[in-house]
């Protein structure tokens, strides 16, 4: 290999090195989080009204599918249980921070109502669906041919698993 193709070759690799470096440190913070913070900029409103106004901010969630537990294979049975499995799914309620102000109704001061409900976790389980075929397994004694059975069907029902908490105050000063 010639010593500029090795030089091209090795630029290359560094260069895809450093962008996924950079992607992935980029990535981490977001990921370990769990939700974004979202603030709502209403700075502009109050210098333009010259008067105090909401602050608002919020949490989204980050959703993060997680692995399905495969079909269950299940003696007597032809199709195997939980044909198509429940997939879990892992993530957040949206959060506010919310404070308003209460003004008095004689003065310039004021006092604030707040609302603070933190973004808690989700955990969800999409439904899923069990099928038993109408034969049963192969039976021996009718030389290796199945016999005939009722059929099933099954849907597994979705769960969705929170705990939610939040904060409603009052106080002096916003």
């Amino acid at each position: 290999m010639k010593p500029t193709t090795r030089g091209t070759l090795a630029a290359v690799v560094t260069g895809v090195a450093a962008a996924a470096a950079a992607v992935g440190a980029a990535a981490v913070p977001a990921a370990a989080a769990g939700t974004v913070p979202v603030p709502v900029p209403l700075d502009g409103v109050s210098k333009s009204l010259n008067t105090e106004v909401p602050r608002l901010g919020m949490e989204l969630p980050l959703l993060t599918p997680g692995a399905p537990e495969g079909p269950r294979y299940v003696e007597g049975r032809l199709l195997p249980d939980r044909l198509l499995p429940q997939v879990p799914l892992s993530g957040g309620l949206p959060g506010l921070d919310l404070r308003a102000p209460l003004p008095h109704l004689l003065g310039d001061r004021f006092d604030h109502v707040g609302v603070d409900a933190p973004a808690s976790d989700l955990r969800t389980l999409a439904p899923g669906l069990s099928v038993d075929a109408p034969l049963t397994a192969p039976d021996p004694r009718h030389f290796g041919l199945p016999g005939l059975k009722q059929p099933g069907a099954g849907v597994l029902a979705p769960v969705v698993q929170t705990v939610a908490g939040g904060d409603l105050g009052a106080g002096p000063g916003l």
